[in-house]
């Protein structure tokens, strides 16, 4: 059961879900390209070099396979809502952070898109709330329409 279900008081009605952008996984595919890289042209050099060429592919792929599991973990524990009383964020497998406002409590709903991040739709939602409070979740997909269900009264 996820943690928003769990947190829902009784009449309270779940409007929107967002997750993390896939972008999260990038530094992982980079990385386990260029061990596939750094195999295939050890194929085409000769004795000693092959050998550099391919520690290099296996410290790669080894990278490569923790920062995807990494990025993997992050993406499936984060749970971000809205509900028709308030903004619920929720972050950590083993240790947990979690952000719950009030949706009244809310002053401003501040987005932040780099060109990559308007380009492949994903981006920074920061919540401001009564007292200075503020809470910045990075990454986010489509961070537009969460704003939209967050703000709409």
């Amino acid at each position: 059961m996820s943690y928003v279900a769990k947190v829902l008081q009784p009449g309270e009605t779940l409007l929107c879900t967002a997750k993390l952008h896939w972008f999260l996984y990038l530094h992982a595919y980079f990385a386990l390209a260029l061990a596939a890289a750094a195999a295939a042209a050890a194929m085409f050099v000769e004795r000693d070099p092959e050998f550099i060429l391919l520690a290099l592919a296996a410290i790669m792929a080894v990278t490569g396979v923790f920062t995807w599991l990494r990025a993997w973990t992050r993406r499936t524990t984060t749970e971000l809502a809205v509900t028709d009383h308030r903004v619920i964020y929720k972050v950590g497998l083993f240790s947990r952070h979690t952000a719950e406002m009030n949706r009244n409590k809310v002053e401003s709903v501040d987005v932040e898109q780099t060109i990559a991040g308007r380009v492949f739709g994903y981006g920074t939602i920061i919540l401001r709330g009564t007292g200075g409070t503020f809470e910045s979740i990075r990454n986010v997909a489509d961070p537009l329409s969460f704003r939209s269900f967050i703000t709409a009264a």
